[in-house]
């Protein structure tokens, strides 16, 4: 299966439960080799919309297409070139993790027995599981449980992940060992990864994107920087310095483009209208000025803020 089909198109995705709408008119294009997140709260559509896309359940109204099939019409087609983990990841307890891997590649059409077991190893290697490859996953930690089953998604080397809260309930060194796969696979592989997450570090050192969702539909989309730029007011210039003196003080202020400055100890915040036009002359007239500039960083909201802003004010606002 050619990697160029490795993308999501989703229109007008839709999925009621009875009166209940979960996912609401979801519109949506994930490019190729892309890591697209979703986030949002609780209940806000994201495990729903996953299971559409991987064909679990079926969608009420719109489309979706997943590697160029119809997750209606080309169900099989679309299970074959994805590698799913769901929230609650169904293993087989009674199984050993070997027996797991195994049963799963043969679902997935893993023939060659040799290059089976060679994948097997290399992934359960990869997630620390191998020395406990014959113990009986009921006997596993949630931890363990959560890498097995990423690691069963990723056995049939599928051209598209869709993965719900990947890092849930593992150490911050295998989150971490996790995040760095993922960039792998995306950068050197090419794979698509579709990442719903509640942990938005994962979501702002990992997606060229991010959609956030709230009660079924879509808040807003797009890079964190056209985000920020959604729910920022005046940029913010932090100059710290060897010492703050009048001198320097007005002469900030003075100056064309600044619009109030805030004194604490030896650092400025100068709120600014353009960052890129007014910081190399702030930075000249504080050196006139006497000052000695130590360093000068742009003060960003992060996605923590960008979504607190933009889904938990939607809120408050109904």
């Amino acid at each position: 299966m050619s990697r160029q089909l490795s993308e999501i198109i989703t229109e007008g995705l839709t999925k009621r439960f009875n009166s209940f709408t979960a996912v609401d008119r979801l519109s949506f294009e994930v490019g190729e080799g892309e890591i697209f997140g979703i986030l949002g709260p609780n209940g806000a559509g994201k495990t729903t919309t996953i299971r559409m896309l991987a064909c679990l359940l079926t969608p009420t109204e719109g489309t979706a297409f997943v590697g160029g099939f119809d997750v209606v019409d080309d169900s099989l087609k679309v299970r074959e070139m994805v590698g799913i983990l769901t929230e609650n990841p169904s293993l087989y307890d009674r199984l050993t993790a070997m027996e797991n891997m195994e049963f799963f590649a043969e679902a997935y059409g893993v023939s060659d027995r040799q290059a089976r077991s060679k994948k097997i190893r290399e992934l359960l290697e990869f997630f620390d599981l191998w020395p406990r490859r014959d113990d009986k996953v009921g006997t596993y930690s949630k931890g363990m449980k959560q890498k097995l089953a990423i690691a069963r998604a990723l056995v049939h080397d599928p051209d598209i992940l869709l993965l719900d809260e990947p890092t849930s309930g593992l150490d911050p060194r295998s989150s971490k060992d996790i995040r760095d796969l993922m960039e792998e696979l995306s950068r050197r592989e090419g794979q698509t990864i579709l990442l719903c997450t509640h942990r938005l570090e994962d979501a702002e050192r990992l997606c060229s994107r991010v959609m956030l969702i709230n009660e079924g539909g879509m808040v807003t989309m797009g890079t964190t920087d056209e985000l920020r730029s959604q729910i920022a007011g005046t940029p913010i210039l932090r100059v710290r310095l060897g010492e703050v003196s009048e001198a320097v003080v007005g002469a900030v202020r003075s100056m064309e483009g600044v619009e109030e400055v805030a004194v604490d100890g030896t650092t400025l915040s100068v709120s600014v209208y353009d960052v890129d036009r007014v910081t190399p002359y702030l930075v000249r007239s504080v050196v006139m000025a006497g000052g000695m500039v130590q360093s000068v960083e742009v003060l960003e909201p992060s996605l923590e803020e960008i979504y607190l802003k933009l889904v938990v004010d939607e809120d408050e606002a109904e």
